[in-house]
């Protein structure tokens, strides 16, 4: 399996996609979310788990920042700008929900952009196929996720991209 997305241009993610975009939530998070598409998934999946992590924002807030969780894809692309309406898959809370980003559960339950602050920091699409749907609602945690998708992988495909300051 694999997965592309049109957002990276020679390794890194186009600006709309994060803070130097033009559409961001009412509290300032860039939500312009990326475009993926996914290939030459494993017989048997029933949907896909998503998730846009950023390592490198432990040297900033100490902790991996999540971009985006997506639960229950049976799909195999996603558009740009899709996170703001799509209803046929489960989105959960992103870091902007953290104590560092204070924003409610409800304006951080979709794709959050990436907004490094101190350096270049690369960014992980992470996709998982899965052999069932998953019992989430939206606003759910990455460790929801974790759990609920143990014993359930079939495969999975990381794109990365990077965003610099």
């Amino acid at each position: 399996m694999i997965v592309i997305s049109s957002a990276i241009k020679n390794g890194a993610f186009e600006d709309k996609y994060g803070k130097r975009g033009s559409q961001f939530s009412p509290n300032g998070m860039p939500t312009y979310s990326i475009p993926f598409e996914i290939k030459d998934a494993p017989a048997g999946t029933k949907s896909f788990a998503v998730v846009l992590e950023d390592k490198d924002a432990i040297t900033a807030s100490g902790f991996v920042w999540i971009h985006w969780l997506i639960a229950n894809l049976e799909r195999t692309s996603v558009q740009e700008n899709e996170s703001q309406t799509a209803t046929d898959y489960v989105q959960g809370a992103n870091s902007w929900a953290s104590v560092l980003g204070k924003f409610e559960l409800d304006e951080a339950s979709a794709y959050g952009g990436m907004a490094p602050p101190n350096c270049l920091h690369r960014y992980e699409l992470i996709v998982y196929a899965l052999d069932t749907n998953l019992d989430l609602k939206p606003g759910f945690r990455f460790n929801d996720l974790h759990f609920a998708m143990q014993g359930h992988i079939l495969d999975q495909a990381v794109v990365m991209g990077s965003y610099d300051v």
